[in-house]
């Protein structure tokens, strides 16, 4: 081949093999941002990063606020009581730009509180398991989110979206018909360090969860449903193998959570337990290697295992110390009020405490079951 060839034979191999140019891409808009896949392996946070879950105490019910470089993702609101406190802490925050808002299911206990958090904060993203659910509380949120947060978005396991230098996957929600267990539950990894939060999933949930394969270590699990023992089973424990536990709980709750069993399964594990009604308020932070916690109470490992509404029973009096007696009942007695039934797990209240569709009843009023998110039971209502 004489050089000219050559040099001709090279020129064209050479242009083959180079790129076309092309146009540049548009930049991301913020919901898109958000919704980025993250890397495949944690990368550690430069410096000057940020990272921290503040457990907000909202009594009987579930509330946290994630921050990570000045991002923010509220996870859950409280009661509908407590949508003033939320307001508060987001304002304390200085956090009106949500990225993400999340509604771990539709009880009242965790969406009631958020549409104070639209009252001061719109959020790009509200993700929910449902978009339908039958009661007002559900409803009045709904409204709030369309209006303020992008309406609602059923994520799918998978789905993986960026916190700053944080990254939120979507691990498992609806795994069964039970609106607890339609819980979402998604993993937060910062660095090296890695939250899990569960909303009230139980062990059916956990089961399914278990069953998908995924990586479930966690340094801390926000635990489910408020320490239930239908929460929180061995085998998914030995997965998770958390250093810190964290209940969000109120304390005196009638449910008397967390229960004796859950608390068990957690000292077996080893972990340290954080509870809201001993605790108060607390927030967890992390470096991308070390977590650090700071809580607005102290208790003792001993009260903390102990369950809930036996909290205040734990201190006696000195050998031969005379306690003071109780004080005199002076409240008036309220007026009678229709009492029904509801199970530790389900989403209906009943009349008869012997239906067939429920099992551990307890007995509340109509109104409390009614904001608790409960339906009437067809079969005995």
């Amino acid at each position: 081949m004489g050089l000219l060839a050559l040099c001709l034979v090279l020129l064209f191999t050479a242009g083959c093999a180079a790129p076309a140019s092309a146009a540049p891409s548009p930049a991301a808009s913020p919901a898109q941002a958000i919704q980025s896949s993250g890397p495949e392996t944690a990368d550690m946070p430069e410096e000057g990063s940020s990272f921290s879950v503040h457990f907000i105490d909202v009594g009987q019910a579930d509330a946290a606020l994630v921050e990570c470089d000045g991002h923010y993702m509220l996870i859950d609101g409280g009661n509908r009581g407590d949508s003033d406190v939320i307001y508060t802490v987001l304002k304390n925050a200085g956090a009106d730009k949500l990225d993400i808002v999340v509604a771990s299911h539709a009880h009242e206990d965790h969406i009631g509180g958020l549409p104070g958090a639209f009252n001061y904060a719109t959020a790009e993203l509200t993700l929910c398991p449902v978009t339908d659910y039958d009661s007002g509380v559900f409803e009045t949120f709904k409204e709030y989110a369309e209006d303020r947060g992008g309406g609602l978005t059923v994520p799918e396991a998978g789905d993986k979206y960026a916190l700053g230098s944080a990254e939120v996957e979507i691990l498992g929600l609806n795994a069964g018909e039970d609106a607890n267990n339609s819980s979402i539950l998604l993993m937060i990894r910062y660095g090296e360090t890695s939250f899990l939060f569960t909303g009230d999933a139980e062990r059916e949930a956990e089961q399914a969860l278990l069953d998908s394969g995924a990586e479930l270590k966690a340094d801390v699990l926000k635990v489910g449903h408020h320490g239930s023992d239908t929460s929180t089973s061995y085998p998914f424990l030995r997965e998770v193998m958390p250093e810190y536990a964290l209940i969000s709980v109120g304390e005196g709750n009638s449910y008397e959570h967390p229960e004796e069993g859950a608390l068990s399964r957690l000292r077996d594990a080893d972990c340290k337990i954080l509870r809201t009604d001993l605790n108060g308020d607390i927030i967890i932070s992390s470096d991308g290697e070390e977590i650090s916690v700071t809580t607005d109470k102290t208790a003792t490992e001993e009260r903390l295992l102990v369950p809930g509404g036996k909290s205040r029973s734990i201190a006696k009096p000195d050998v031969g110390e005379s306690p003071e007696p109780a004080p005199a009942e002076t409240e008036q007695p309220q007026s009678q009020e229709t009492m029904v039934w509801i199970p530790k797990s389900g989403s209906k209240y009943h009349s008869d405490p012997e239906c067939s569709n429920m099992k551990d009843p307890s007995q509340v009023s109509l109104s409390q079951a009614e904001s608790m998110g409960y339906t009437p039971c067809k079969k005995c209502w």
